[in-house]
C-alpha cells in the first residue's frame, strides 16, 4: 500500500510537471486572426512574460510540495503528527481535529513565503495586486477561523457518525454534506463573502435599467444585483452567479464596471443568467452529491483496513490516517472524475453563450469576453491536452468560433 501511494503520487507529479511543459511550448508569437485585435504586440508580450513568471513560480512551489509529502511519507511525518496528537487526548475526534489543524497550519506557515511572494511579486510586477499587507493578514486569519469552524465541523460529523454506525455512517455523512453544500449555495454570499468583501446594490442608472431590461425580456425575475469590491485585492475582472430561488443574485465586481460597456457587461449577464435558465447550477449541485455519496461509500468499505494507516507509519489504526492514504489513492479516479466535470462544464460553457448570443447580443459578449481575457493576461493559446485536463471553459478562440 505504501508503494501504491508512493507511486501515485509520483506519476501525478510527473504528469502535471509534463502537461506545463506542453503548455510553455505552446507559446506563440502569431495569434490566431479572430484574436490578433485582443492584445497589441506591447501587451501581448507583457501577457507571455506573465505566463512565463507564474509557470516558473508554479513549477517552484509544485516541487517544493512533491518534496514535502515525499518526506512526510518516508520520515514517518503523518505518523509523528498523530502521536502528537495523542499525547494530548486519546478522544478519537479531538485526536482528529487536532492531527488536521497541526497539517494544515504547518502547511500554510510553509508555504506562507510562495504567498507572498506570489501576490506581493508576480501580481505587483504585473499590475494586478491590489491587496495591502493588513489585507494578506486578515484574509489569512479569516481562512484559518472558517476553515476550522467549517471543516472541524464537518469532520467532527464525520467521525461522529463513524462512531455511532461504524459501516453505514456514510449515509449519514452523505446526508450532512449534502445539505450543507445546498445551503451553502443559497446562503454563500450572504453569509461567507461578507466577511471578506463589501457588497452593496447596484445603483439606479443606466446599467442596472440595462440589466432589468433584458432581465424581463429574458423572463428572468431579478432584483438582487451586487458589486463587490474585486479591487481591494486585484484589478482583475468577474461576474458570478450565486443562490437558488429568491436568492439567487447577480455579483458584479466593481473592476468589471469599470472595464466594460453597458452592452458588455449585460452580455457577460447574459451568459451568467444562461447558466441559470438552463440548469447549470442544479445540474451541477446534484452532480457534486452523486459524486460525494459514492466517494463516501467507496471509503466506508477501506475505512477499518489497517494497512491505510500502516502505509503512513503507524501501527494503530485510526479514521484519520485512513483519510489521508485514501485521499491519495482515490485521486486517480477523482482526475479521471474531473475530466468529465471539465468536460460538460465546458458543454454547459458553450450553452451559456449561446443563450447570450440568442436573448441578447453576440458581439457583446464577444468584445466582454476579449477586454477581459487581455485585463488579465490570459494565455491565449493553451495546449489542448493542457485544456483537456484543466480548463473548465473553452479556450477565448474556442467560444468566439462557436458564437460566430
Amino acid at each position: 500500500m505504501f508503494y501504491i501511494i508512493l507511486a501515485i503520487i509520483i506519476v501525478d507529479f510527473v504528469l502535471e510537471r509534463w502537461l506545463d511543459y506542453l503548455n510553455g511550448k505552446k507559446l506563440s508569437t502569431e495569434l490566431p486572426e479572430e484574436l490578433k485585435d485582443v492584445y497589441d504586440a506591447e501587451q501581448y508580450k507583457k501577457s507571455q512574460e506573465y505566463k512565463r513568471a507564474n509557470d516558473r513560480f508554479s513549477l517552484i512551489t509544485s516541487t517544493f510540495s512533491f518534496l514535502l509529502i515525499i518526506g512526510m511519507l518516508l520520515f514517518g511525518g503523518f505518523n509523528l503528527v498523530d502521536t502528537w496528537a495523542r499525547s494530548v487526548t486519546e478522544h478519537p475526534i479531538l485526536v482528529a481535529l487536532i492531527f488536521f489543524g497541526i497539517l494544515a497550519i504547518a502547511s500554510d506557515i510553509l508555504n506562507l513565503p510562495f504567498a507572498i511572494y506570489d501576490v506581493f511579486v508576480i501580481e505587483e510586477k504585473f499590475g494586478f495586486n491590489k491587496t495591502t499587507p493588513r489585507t494578506f493578514v486578515l484574509d489569512k486569519i479569516k481562512g484559518w477561523l472558517l476553515g476550522a469552524v467549517i471543516g472541524g465541523g464537518l469532520l467532527s460529523l464525520v467521525i461522529w457518525f463513524y462512531q455511532l454506525t461504524t459501516t453505514t455512517f456514510w449515509v449519514y455523512a452523505w446526508i450532512a454534506v449534502s445539505l450543507f453544500t445546498v445551503f451553502m449555495t443559497m446562503f454563500y454570499s450572504t453569509l461567507i463573502v461578507p466577511i471578506f468583501n463589501k457588497q452593496k446594490l447596484l445603483d439606479e442608472g443606466e446599467l442596472r435599467d440595462e440589466i432589468q431590461k433584458f432581465s424581463g425580456k429574458a423572463d428572468f425575475k431579478l432584483e438582487n444585483i451586487y458589486v463587490i469590491d474585486g479591487s481591494k485585492r486585484s484589478t482583475k475582472s468577474n461576474a458570478y452567479f450565486s443562490g437558488l430561488g429568491a436568492k439567487k443574485r447577480i455579483v458584479l465586481f466593481d473592476t468589471l464596471i469599470n472595464d466594460l460597456t453597458i452592452h458588455e457587461i449585460v452580455g457577460v449577464l447574459a451568459h451568467e443568467i444562461g447558466h441559470y435558465k438552463k440548469k447549470h447550477m442544479l445540474t451541477g449541485i446534484l452532480t457534486g452529491i452523486i459524486q460525494t455519496g459514492i466517494t463516501l461509500f467507496i471509503f466506508s468499505l477501506f475505512v477499518d483496513n489497517p494497512q491505510l494507516s500502516m502505509a503512513l507509519g503507524s501501527e494503530k489504526t485510526s479514521f484519520h490516517l485512513g483519510l489521508v492514504a485514501f485521499g491519495i489513492l482515490y485521486s486517480p479516479i477523482s482526475m479521471i472524475i474531473g475530466l468529465f466535470m471539465n468536460y460538460f462544464s465546458r458543454k454547459h460553457e458553450y450553452a451559456a453563450d449561446r443563450f447570450a448570443k440568442e436573448k441578447y447580443n453576440r458581439e457583446a459578449l464577444i468584445q466582454a469576453l476579449k477586454k477581459l481575457s487581455s485585463k488579465n493576461l490570459s494565455n491565449l493559446t493553451p495546449h489542448p491536452l493542457y485544456v483537456f485536463f484543466h480548463y473548465s471553459h473553452p479556450t477565448l478562440l474556442q467560444r468566439i468560433r462557436a458564437l460566430k
